[in-house]
């Protein structure tokens, strides 16, 4: 069995706080401080990823202080949360990658409060980019899709690793995956 089966077939019908946290997925280094994925980042959003079948899940439940107009997320949040784990599809197979493009469609007003659970997958991949697709749903009604996107992810330059790595303590690990 291979690591992505065994990872998944662990997570299966699991809750999102009951997951093992994948390292290919989740920043564990000492840095952690991602607004979107960062633990260690006290205004971010602390996402954490896990796969499901052939797609990379996350769940978010949106508060207050991220709205834009009133009792709505406001939409660059909706933007991260796709951008964070449309990228998770390359990191699974052990690349960051950062976005290159990424088309955000805003279908319906995403609503302060309830829970909310974003899916992507692969579409494509070479080994200096990756397309992927996902969307928003809300995660008591799938039925309902709040936004959906299509993004393109590229490399990291080896540069800026070295010269993040150097710069912020403990980064040096979350490029190693």
């Amino acid at each position: 069995m291979s690591a992505d089966e065994s990872i998944a077939q662990s997570t299966e019908g699991a809750t999102s706080a009951e997951k093992p946290l994948d390292p290919r997925l989740n920043d564990l280094s000492p840095y952690q401080g991602c607004f979107a994925c960062g633990v260690r980042n006290d205004s971010g959003l602390k996402l954490t990823f896990w796969v499901e079948g052939d797609e990379i899940v996350t769940e978010f439940t949106p508060e207050q202080h991220f709205q834009g107009f009133p009792g709505v997320l406001h939409g660059g949040i909706l933007a991260t949360l796709l951008d964070e784990t449309l990228s998770r599809t390359a990191s699974i197979e052990g690349r960051w990658m950062m976005t290159g493009r990424l088309e955000v469609r805003y279908r319906r007003p995403a609503p302060l409060g309830p829970r909310l659970r974003v899916t992507a997958r692969q579409l494509s991949a070479r080994s200096r980019m990756v397309h992927a697709e996902g969307e928003v749903r809300l995660a008591d009604d799938p039925s309902v899709i709040l936004a959906d996107a299509r993004g393109l992810f590229l490399r990291v330059p080896q540069e800026y690793q070295q010269e993040a790595s150097a710069q912020y303590p403990g980064a040096e690990e979350f490029f190693k995956l």
